[in-house]
């Protein structure tokens, strides 16, 4: 065996080593590993620090590489993505230090880290994948470890609930996904992605095959109908992991679909580009609709991430190199603009234990900071020029118009408009809506103005900076 294969995953032996340093650095924080009264050390710019050297190390795409026959595939543009997610998983770092100072979670924060990272680990092995075998065993890495995390506040908020329902819907998405590939081996012959395509023929034993592949992906993606978990999921799990799962999880599952899609079943697309018209329709539209009536923001979000999700998958019905780069692009502004909006949701909840809208009237006058950088975060969620999220969605409506889904375009555009009323219902309680008891004024530790800061950055300065889109263009790749 050639050991030297093993240098080319750079992106996974960095955070592996991340990893192995965190799981050691664990047994010093822990509060029986040293004399402080039995309190646990709190050190979040040990994982912020190694997370930046990481992503540091692997942000610049290496070459297309090939190893262990063809089971692992790395592209630029999968580098990219997982630069992306990396930076998401920072972020997220920063904004869960606050939570890392309660007594009762600060005693696993070794556990938060690892699990975190394992998941992300799990995503880059499903991101570089060349092999269905390989891509199953990434999705299993990413989802287990993401039940532990749903679960992580078992005596708070319903998060033990929302545990149990992850785990149980993963499974159930996992064996149908797992039942698809079955039937894909059983008509090819073959698992690897490069393989597969000469022998699809589009045959109803095929089609089959896809269905169940694609429904247990549309699981990971919360795409209608395979989204009844989501809301629930989403208001349970601690704040922190919400944020990670509506971004980090979706971004990837997203970007690996379109590649499957695009790579294997680029034989069927008739038949798949059908099928995702449909889910797209729904998705965009029911979400919207559900959104519309939720007064827990977290649930708010958990409908807007859906809506979201039938956004993006307009990049992959494309089928073009354009729609790649509209989708990777949006993912990048989605990050940025999501994470800012539960940044805002965590710390409220953290310093004054308020969920629902009603909580936010008034804000403005009380915090105007948090106020604003939460606007302008709706703002570029809702696509508003000149935020960044406009240009996202324009990109990604002109691939799917680009490749002739005029009607669903329209059909989208009809939604965003929708969107606007509960983004803008949020803006309304903060700056109009009175409240004889606001949320009280209280000052963000450091490591979350950090994370605010890098998210309202990357909202304003990617509505500035096109050679970010050009440089995603440059790699991208269609049918």
């Amino acid at each position: 065996m050639d050991y030297s294969q093993f240098l080319l995953m750079k992106e996974e032996l960095s955070l592996i080593a991340v990893i192995v340093i965190l799981f050691i650095a664990d047994l010093f924080m822990s509060p029986d590993a040293h004399k402080h009264d039995g309190k646990p050390m709190l050190n979040t710019m040990l994982p912020v620090a190694l997370l930046i050297v990481h992503t540091l190390i692997t942000i610049v795409p290496g070459p297309a590489a090939d190893a262990f026959g063809g089971m692992y595939h790395n592209q630029p543009i999968q580098s990219i993505v997982k630069s992306i997610l990396s930076v998401g998983t920072l972020i997220v770092f920063l904004m869960a230090h606050e939570w890392m100072r309660r007594p009762d979670t600060a005693i696993k924060q070794g556990e938060f880290y690892v699990l975190t990272l394992s998941t992300l680990l799990g995503m880059y092995f499903m991101i570089s994948a060349g092999h269905f075998l390989m891509f199953f065993i990434g999705l299993e890495t990413a989802s287990i470890p993401m039940a532990a995390l749903v679960a992580f506040d078992k005596y708070r908020h319903h998060s033990a609930e929302a545990g149990a329902k992850y785990i149980l819907t993963a499974l159930f998405s996992s064996g149908l996904l797992l039942y698809g590939i079955s039937l894909i081996y059983g008509t090819v012959g073959t698992l690897y992605f490069a393989d597969v395509p000469a022998h699809l023929d589009g045959s109803p034993l095929q089609i089959m095959a896809f269905v169940f592949f694609f429904s247990g992906m549309g699981f990971k993606i919360s795409l209608v109908p395979f989204h009844l978990w989501t809301a629930d999921v989403y208001e349970g799990a601690p704040s922190t992991v919400t944020a990670y799962l509506s971004v980090i999880s979706k971004g990837a599952a997203a970007f690996v679909l379109m590649t499957i899609l695009y790579k294997v079943f680029a034989p069927m697309a008739a038949q798949w580009q059908e099928v995702l018209y449909w889910v797209i329709i729904a998705s965009i539209t029911l979400a919207n609709l559900f959104a519309l009536r939720q007064e827990n923001l977290k649930r708010l979000m958990a409908f807007s991430s859906i809506s979201q999700a039938g956004y993006i998958m307009l990049g992959v019905i494309s089928g073009t190199s354009l729609g790649m780069t509209s989708l990777v692009y949006y993912v990048l502004i989605y990050l940025f603009a999501n994470l800012a909006v539960f940044t805002v949701i965590t710390i409220v909840a953290l310093r004054a234990d308020k969920f629902t809208l009603e909580d936010y009237n008034g804000l403005y006058t009380t915090n105007p900071k948090l106020a604003f950088l939460m606007t302008l975060a709706l703002f570029s969620l809702a696509g508003i020029p000149p935020f960044a999220g406009f240009f996202s969605k324009f990109f990604i409506f002109a691939a799917a118009f680009e490749s002739g889904f005029h009607l669903l375009v329209f059909i989208a555009l009809i939604n965003t408009i929708l969107s606007l009323y509960y983004y803008l219902k949020i803006v309304k309680a903060m700056y109009i809506n009175k409240s004889d008891e606001p949320i009280a004024a209280f000052r963000s530790d450091n490591y979350t103005r950090a994370g605010l800061a890098i998210c309202t950055l990357g909202i304003v300065a990617l509505s500035i900076a096109s050679v970010v889109y050009q440089s995603i263009d440059k790699f991208s790749f269609g049918m």
